[in-house]
């Protein structure tokens, strides 16, 4: 069985953008490895953050219409929706391993997903959090 792997916003703006250096080329190659496997996740929520992220706080900020474009392709990997119960149990999990509500509410995506990994720039490397292991592929 492939294993499932959910991307946070963090990674998905490196992979576009070009000023961040050797962080976009590692993003780039983590996200074109997903696309060719066809395991990659995300939901909703990162695809917000990251139409936000792009268009208004990286040095060189896509224009709107291209931004829209890549949310278009990703639609692709969001596979189920937020609901109450998601904002509930990432609540929980925020609580319990002392995150932000918006990383545990990832995580609890992650988790609803059968995503057996989250690749995340923010949450600690190698860290389990609610049986979703945490790998920051940016790392040197």
């Amino acid at each position: 069985m492939t294993e499932k792997v959910f991307v946070d916003t963090n990674i998905l703006v490196y992979a576009h953008d070009t000023d961040s250096g050797s962080k976009y080329i590692k993003a780039r190659q983590c996200i074109a490895e997903l696309w060719d496997t066809g395991t990659g996740y995300l939901s909703t929520q990162v695809l917000q953050e990251f139409y936000v992220n792009v268009t208004r706080k990286i040095k060189k900020p896509l224009n709107p219409s291209e931004a829209r474009a890549i949310v278009r392709d990703f639609s692709l990997w969001v596979r189920s929706f937020l609901t109450p119960a998601t904002v509930v149990r990432g609540s929980e999990i925020s609580e319990t391993w002392r995150i932000s509500f918006w990383d545990g509410l990832i995580v609890a995506a992650a988790q609803q997903d059968g995503a057996s990994e989250l690749l995340s720039e923010d949450l600690g490397h190698g860290q389990v959090i609610a049986g979703v292991r945490i790998r920051n592929p940016l790392r040197p």
